[in-house]
């Protein structure tokens, strides 16, 4: 897969030093330019916006994908609540 290109507003391209993922779905990218004589850093904002073909795991497996990334307590939280029904 082809990674996605930051540019900064000198034009160069710029490298990604650092995610900080917001959600599932959003992150911001510290960004920093690299053309040594600009040397500008900057945060952009990444956002999931939609699909173009369904995903082709199953409704397990991505069920499972997404309580694996939870906390351990965020995880014993859903199970006492899954427990209840």
């Amino acid at each position: 897969m082809k990674q996605k290109r930051i540019f900064c507003g000198c034009g160069s391209r710029a490298r990604i030093t650092k995610t900080n993922r917001l959600s599932q779905n959003c992150a911001d990218l510290y960004c920093q330019c690299t053309n040594a004589e600009c040397g500008h850093q900057f945060v952009a904002f990444s956002h999931y916006h939609s699909p173009l073909s369904p995903s082709a795991k199953t409704t397990d497996e991505l069920a499972s994908a997404l309580i694996k990334s939870l906390t351990p307590e965020r995880r014993k939280d859903l199970h006492n609540q899954l427990s209840l029904f």
